[in-house]
């Protein structure tokens, strides 16, 4: 399609124009650009596509710092820092007007000025040719790999770690097609840890751990299965715990763990929750205690076997850790107690919902990666609780994502 005006960025990071009243999807593009678009996805409701070449450019455009590889992992690098600050609180405003909530007071967006090399968490793919094993990413709406060395987005001990890992595989031979991913991890200090999944249960066990790696897990992943979940242990080599402080309070994890992906921004985000955390409190989603252990909260739950056991070591005497789904332990939920809540992007679970409409607890406090989730369940809670504090945080700069913190205050 050519010639096609851009109109505006939406939830997801894709720039809104429509065609024939259809809407129409497309990366690459910034608002108010006028674009040639390949499109990769014909549906009913819309199209979505990749823009192939601008006409007008908008003075937000940059050139990106990956040019071959950022529409894999990071589609925002086109555009200025203040202009990625500025769609993500409009982003935000917007989501909640959907849901009908209205006259919220923003704060200030908060972003630090680290746009690169903040990640200490990356997953990444393998992809073999003539030249021998490579690391890859997917390349955005298409099934293809992008051949890539480095992550501008990662913190170098990543990078470092994983070319060395890569190196060490090339040494066996391997095909590319029996590797599903490599999972790396790194704490402030930069000590790098990772996990590779492997679709066959490979004879791995000479594999040399390189002084860039503390720590490597080598897993068998049930090849069915996208996702990089471990079905069987094959090797351990040295040790994948890493541990960090978050407001002077230590805490353990490992490669897999939950852990926050941007350590100096999430503290940022904690101060404000530590300012409406007043009382007694309850931290669901626990993670291996990120928020509940910084807050000192009474009761920390979370439902992952891994998480659980670092948690259990994180938390401090006067607190105890509790393994459980979310809507397994409604029991927990009370009317003193204040709720501290952070959810996977699904939001929160339907019966804590009404657990929480049914006892009252004086605050929630909901910190979100998924606004548009956050909005519809504070949306069913708005006739027992009044908005008191709202602000987005900038967790994954040059990224389309959003990390929003909200408290409640019971009416």
């Amino acid at each position: 399609m050519e010639n096609i005006r851009l109109d505006k960025l939406v939830h997801g990071g894709q720039c809104l124009a429509h065609v024939d009243d259809k809407p129409l999807f497309v990366w690459g593009g910034l608002p108010g650009e006028l674009v040639d678009v390949r499109i990769t996805k014909k549906k009913r409701s819309h199209l979505e596509g990749i823009v192939s070449k601008v006409h007008e450019a908008s003075t937000d455009r940059v050139e990106p710092k990956e040019p071959l590889s950022y529409l894999s992992t990071s589609p925002w690098q086109i555009m200025t820092f203040a202009a990625e600050n500025a769609a993500k609180q409009a982003i935000l405003e917007e989501t909640f007007l959907r849901e009908g909530i209205e006259g919220m007071t923003w704060q200030e967006f908060y972003a630090a000025d680290s746009q690169y090399g903040y990640r200490n968490k990356l997953e990444i793919g393998f992809w073999g040719d003539d030249d021998g094993l490579h690391l890859a990413h997917y390349v955005r709406a298409s099934h293809g790999k992008q051949k890539v060395a480095s992550n501008a987005l990662a913190m170098q001990p990543l990078n470092d770690a994983m070319i060395a890992l890569r190196d060490e595989l090339r040494t066996f031979d391997l095909w590319a097609g029996d590797l599903k991913t490599l999972i790396l991890r790194c704490n402030q200090a930069g000590e790098a840890v990772a996990a590779l999944f492997v679709k066959k249960e490979l004879d791995l066990g000479s594999f040399t751990l390189p002084e860039q790696v503390k720590g490597l897990d080598i897993y068998y992943s049930d090849p069915k299965s996208p996702a990089s979940v471990p079905t069987k242990k094959l090797y351990s080599f040295g040790d994948i715990t890493l541990s960090d402080s978050i407001h002077s309070k230590n805490l353990t994890y490992d490669v897999l763990s939950f852990f926050q992906v941007n350590v100096p921004v999430f503290e940022q985000a904690l101060t404000a929750m530590k300012q409406h955390v007043d009382g007694p409190s309850i931290d669901m989603y626990s993670g291996v205690g990120s928020i509940g252990v910084a807050v000192e909260s009474e009761e920390l739950i979370e439902s992952d076997d891994n998480n659980y056991c670092h948690l259990n070591s994180n938390v401090s005497g006067h607190s105890l850790a509790t393994l459980s789904k979310s809507e397994k332990a409604l029991h927990y939920i009370d009317s003193k107690r204040i709720l501290i809540v952070d959810p996977p992007r699904a939001g929160l679970h339907s019966d804590l919902i009404e657990r929480i409409i049914e006892v009252n607890p004086p605050k929630v406090i909901y910190l979100s990666c998924n606004p548009s989730t956050q909005a519809r369940d504070i949306k069913l809670l708005a006739e027992n609780y009044s908005i008191v504090f709202a602000k987005g945080f900038n967790f994954f700069p040059r990224t389309p994502h959003i990390e929003s913190l909200i408290v409640l205050e019971r009416r």
